[in-house]
């Protein structure tokens, strides 16, 4: 039968041969043109070293530009390939199928709407292991395949089996009562249930105030909650506490609920368990109503290993969408990696980037598992020492980064005046925030991963005494040059089980009893409840240009977060945010979420996460104090000390004039003591601690103030 033809980048006719898609290290690379790689070198000199390489990798992004370009009609045109690849109706009312299957010996089209008849719709085949279908409508003009009709292909493996599988492109996809197993319904609603948006995409914000927000938790009861609900309770929330950005989690099709949305197995399907396709649309436009940013948390690292309902050997090969052999497994997530260099992996990614941008409205997107395509390794038993050699030598991934490049690259072009782009990365890669035509990856933003995992370390091992604060300020405050990063406390990986939020290691079962306001003065509760406010303002007032808190978060959840299994005998109780808690008047949580409420719309008064400029003038580790300046007008001070509280405090400040309180974590409002006087002024005298003026305070133990220059 011969072997089935291939469209990869590597044999794409003769092109590969004439333009070396992958220049090799001894190309002379003098020639390939980085447009502004002086900007990157001159910020990091280090880079310098590596200058070779980093033009290597640029010339292999060229050309895969090039090559989209010149034969593909362009970025445009290749990237809404959805609009003919999967199931369509046609305007005449037939259907229209096209699908990528390079191992098939041949594809058919089965459903209930042929009482399952496998081989009675055949699909034409087509160059570079495409194959094609098209049905007329019916005579009486009817589409032969209605609106919500179950379908699957069939594929005719090279061996003669015939194999059940749901299509790639599938948009909608669900599963029928208890049956594990996901259906593919086509999803092709009249015009008048079609969703109509009615608000445009928001501006980039300057500031990034990101609620990170899983669907299906986001009620009080026990339960899967859904679009609907979301939209109608937690969007209100969202924007009463005043964040600018929903990072939605979990949103595409993952067949294991427990997996987090992390096992992806439709990857054009919004998981159908919240609801249907027009609800989800709605929930967006909400969040545009309100002036919020939504963000997808998009998986493009790896694929679930499902075979029915997910793309795993969809053509009856090992291979097709992802590497053959070691190479295309994950050990560690026992999933499967894509083979970007394959023509149609490009172009089925790419393509469902925008696919969530043009169906959906989404304004950008978090992609997870960046380190895990970065390196061959994938990052595991790798300590990245900061060493630039680990970033720049064989263990980088160049065909993963290059699909990073060409992501953001795409996205950024078509959508430059909304598009978010944020890179889960632990390893700090150099040049991962900074613009393609310096050389670099071309993210918006890294998450800064460091952080909530110091805080976590020393929760768990080390005594409030022994906090060094020097240590504190360098994991907030180290980061490169010229790449933002979004600052979070603790995130969705630290409320899951087996771990717990910041608010459970510091007050644990004492949560149960003690967060009454009727109940007798409990040191854990008060530290807990003080550290909580002092972590989150610390993290938003030095640790990055942005801001995440993980929804319920801001008001202490108690408990743990953990999605019905077997272990747990399927029990929703731990899958769920506990909102009466903050209604609850006799209860502490309200002066959390008061709290945090305050903070953000602070921030969002003054803007500070936009502002680069941030000087630390006292780190003082025998007084546990923290200073630092953020814009020409705002001063932060930290006492971590557990117990002493200094009058007549003496911190420095650039400029002279007269400065008030105006956040205080003391504040009875917070569940504080109330020890401050917000309105007295306090004026500047004397240069201090490398600063031209300085203000005395009295600062209680376990407070962190904010104090803005009011003349």
């Amino acid at each position: 039968m011969g072997v089935p033809q291939r469209h990869s980048i590597k044999v794409h006719l003769e092109i590969y041969h004439r333009h070396k898609i992958h220049p090799s290290p001894d190309s002379n690379l003098k020639f390939i043109d980085v447009p502004k790689i002086k900007d990157l070198l001159e910020a990091d000199g280090y880079l310098k070293l590596h200058e070779r390489e980093i033009r290597r990798r640029y010339g292999c992004f060229g050309k895969y530009v090039q090559h989209i370009e010149q034969n593909e009609g362009g970025f445009d045109k290749f990237t809404r390939s959805y609009e003919t690849f999967g199931i369509h109706r046609t305007p005449d009312n037939g259907i229209y199928m096209k699908e990528w299957a390079p191992g098939a010996q041949n594809v058919y089209l089965m459903g209930d709407f042929n009482n399952w008849q496998k081989t009675q719709f055949k699909f034409d085949k087509l160059d570079f292991g495409k194959w094609e279908l098209k049905l007329p409508p019916n005579p009486d003009g009817s589409c032969p395949v209605p609106h919500c009709s179950k379908i699957k292909l069939v594929i005719q493996s090279l061996s003669g089996e015939l194999l059940d599988r749901l299509s790639p492109w599938a948009t909608y996809v669900c599963r029928v009562g208890k049956v594990p197993v996901y259906d593919h319904l086509f999803w092709a609603p009249e015009e008048k249930d079609v969703y109509k948006f009615k608000h445009p995409h928001p501006p980039k914000p300057a500031s990034l105030r990101v609620y990170e927000s899983h669907v299906g938790i986001c009620h009080w009861e026990g339960k899967v909650a859904s679009y609907k609900e979301f939209t109608q309770n937690v969007i209100p929330k969202i924007a009463d506490l005043g964040y600018n950005t929903i990072q939605l989690m979990a949103i595409m099709e993952h067949a294991y609920y427990g997996s987090f949305g992390y096992q992806v197995t439709s990857f054009y399907a919004a998981s159908s368990r919240f609801g249907n396709p027009e609800e989800l649309k709605e929930l967006i436009d909400t969040a545009h109503a309100n002036g919020i940013t939504v963000l997808l948390d998009v998986v493009h690292s790896h694929a679930s290993k499902n075979v029915d309902d997910g793309l795993n050997q969809f053509d009856g090969t090992n291979s097709c969408f992802f590497h053959d052999g070691g190479r295309g497994t994950h050990d560690l997530w026992d999933s499967r990696l894509f083979n970007y260099t394959e023509w149609e992996v490009l172009r089925f990614l790419l393509s469902n980037l925008r696919w969530w941008v043009e169906e959906y409205h989404f304004d950008g997107f978090r992609f997870d598992g960046v380190t895990s395509m970065l390196y061959h390794t994938h990052g595991m038993g790798h300590g990245f020492s900061g060493d630039y050699n680990e970033y720049f030598g064989l263990n980088t991934d160049t065909e993963s980064l290059v699909y990073l490049m060409l992501s953001n690259y795409m996205l950024h072009k078509l959508y430059p005046d909304f598009m978010i782009t944020v890179a889960e990365d632990v390893s700090g890669m150099p040049a991962m925030g900074r613009p393609i035509e310096e050389g670099g990856t071309g993210f918006d933003y890294r998450l800064a991963m460091a952080i909530p995992d110091l805080f976590i370390k020393y929760l768990k091992e080390v005594s409030d005494d022994n906090w060094n604060m020097g240590v504190l300020v360098h994991t907030l405050t180290n980061r490169r040059y010229n790449e933002k990063v979004i600052a979070y406390a603790e995130s969705h990986d630290q409320a899951l089980v087996g771990d717990k939020t910041l608010a459970f290691w510091m007050m644990d079962k004492e949560m149960y009893t003690s967060m009454s306001v009727f109940s007798p003065p409990n040191l854990i509760i008060d530290r807990g409840i003080a550290l909580h406010k002092m972590l989150r303002l610390l993290t938003i007032g030095l640790g990055g240009e942005a801001y995440l808190n993980f929804i319920g978060n801001e008001f202490g959840h108690p408990e743990w977060l953990d999605f019905p299994r077997a272990g747990n005998n399927e029990s929703y109780h731990y899958a769920r945010r506990q909102w009466p808690l903050i209604d609850n008047q006799d209860l502490k949580y309200r002066f959390l979420y008061k709290f945090d409420k305050d903070m953000i719309h602070l921030e969002k008064k003054y803007g500070w996460l936009a502002s680069p400029w941030t000087y630390v003038s006292r780190k003082h580790e025998d007084d546990k104090v923290i200073v630092f300046e953020r814009m020409d007008k705002l001063l932060f001070v930290f006492n971590f000390h557990p117990s002493k509280s200094y009058s007549d405090y003496r911190v420095g400040v650039q400029w002279p004039g007269k400065y008030k309180i105006v956040l205080d974590t003391d504040d009875t409002q917070y569940c504080g003591q109330g020890r401050l006087d917000h309105n007295v002024e306090m004026h500047t005298g004397e240069g201090w601690d490398g600063r031209y003026h300085s203000i005395q305070i009295y600062i209680p133990c376990r407070v962190a103030i904010v104090l803005v220059k009011v003349d």
